[in-house]
């Protein structure tokens, strides 16, 4: 019986691999194959139609010119942009969400035609919201007309084409500023693996934040050369407007998730801390809060996911020109198929690929090894 058994499991499992095998055929050579060819581009100086030029390996030259040579300050500017947008588009979509989520959950009338509604922007592509948010954003109609109604001034706010900046910060103390981030952030990863009980976990965590505030103090992080001259970026506030709509879209997203969590709690536990006491707020923030936090962290992940690779929006809203506004997938596209650089634009595809693998791969790491230990 035993014997029967397991050539029954082993012929099982050869059924599964035949039935998986095209389609890991298949996304070896469309995936991971094209994502090879991308970064062997991106080391090569291929420049207009392969069939007429002669491409050359340089290696990572076209990376290096992209975060330090002088004329690539728009690339610099861009990945700034996309970081700024990422954290507020993030911050904005888990604060609305959440809080349209605990509204709902007010037991208020009609709650399926107000989910339906701020469900409803989830539905439409970024090519529509761009296009209707352009239009509210015209700087000499849409929101701007809106005082007009009431016998006003009309507002003269330019929108996606305001040049000024705030926040700026010169782009040559970017290696001490990432050490303070690295530092900060081994110290918290330290701190929650000590009290987790991981304790090699958290003592390495601590060794190489200590490492990296060492290297920042005895100056290791000053002298790292970036660019040769001095080189402000911050955030445009003509991301404000773009922000705004991807905000409006997503809200909706984020809102859906916390509200299927909220529902998800035993009414037991609120119960409980009623009888002790507590009151509405003081259930949310101790009891409902802390338990969210799964839901918060993946969230977080398909929201950073869906930012860093921004473009669709971007380019409807505000145009691929606009370099106040630029991101680094917009700069990809203008760089490769207007500009005919190929082999810089597969640069900027690659850093685009390393930001978003610095977001999901912590956490399918940490999911799997979740799944494993239960």
């Amino acid at each position: 019986m035993a014997r029967f058994s397991g050539s029954s499991t082993s012929r099982d499992r050869l059924i599964a691999m035949l039935m998986l095998s095209p389609s890991l055929v298949l996304l070896g050579i469309f995936v991971y194959g094209f994502i090879g060819r991308t970064a062997y581009s991106s080391m090569t100086d291929w420049e207009g139609m392969a069939e007429i030029v002669d491409i050359e390996f340089v290696g990572l030259e076209n990376y290096r010119r992209l975060f330090t040579g002088l004329l690539e300050v728009r690339f610099r500017q861009a990945l700034v942009n996309n970081l700024f947008f990422t954290m507020f588009f993030m911050l904005g979509c888990l604060v609305l969400g959440m809080g349209l989520a605990v509204l709902i959950d007010q037991g208020i009338r009609f709650e399926g035609s107000f989910r339906l509604i701020f469900l409803y922007p989830m539905s439409l592509s970024f090519i529509v919201t761009g296009t209707v948010w352009r239009w509210l954003f015209n700087p000499v109609g849409g929101i701007n007309r809106l005082p007009a109604l009431i016998g006003l001034e009309p507002l003269k706010v330019r929108w996606l084409t305001d040049r000024s900046q705030i926040w700026t910060f010169n782009w040559q103390n970017l290696p001490q500023i990432l050490a303070v981030i690295a530092a900060v952030g081994l110290g918290l990863s330290a701190y929650r693996n000590w009290r987790r009980g991981r304790t090699w976990a958290a003592v390495i965590a601590a060794g190489v934040g200590l490492l990296a505030l060492a290297w920042l103090l005895l100056g290791g992080a000053a002298a790292v050369q970036t660019t040769e001259y001095p080189e402000d970026h911050g955030f445009n506030v003509a991301l404000v407007g773009l922000i705004i709509a991807a905000v409006w879209q997503m809200s909706g997203y984020t809102m859906a998730m916390y509200l299927a969590g909220i529902r998800g709690i035993s009414e037991e536990l609120r119960e409980a801390a009623r009888v002790d006491g507590a009151s509405e707020l003081q259930i949310y923030r101790h009891v409902i809060l802390p338990m969210l936090q799964p839901i918060t962290l993946s969230a977080m992940i398909v929201l950073g996911h869906i930012s860093l690779k921004i473009f669709d929006l971007i380019f409807v809203m505000a145009g691929p020109d606009n370099a106040t506004t630029d991101v680094p997938g917009v700069l990809m596209f203008t760089t490769a198929f207007r500009a005919n650089q190929f082999a810089k634009g597969a640069a900027i595809a690659m850093v685009m690929l390393i930001m978003v693998a610095v977001v999901i791969v912590p956490y399918l790491v940490t999911s799997l090894r979740s799944e494993y230990e239960l």
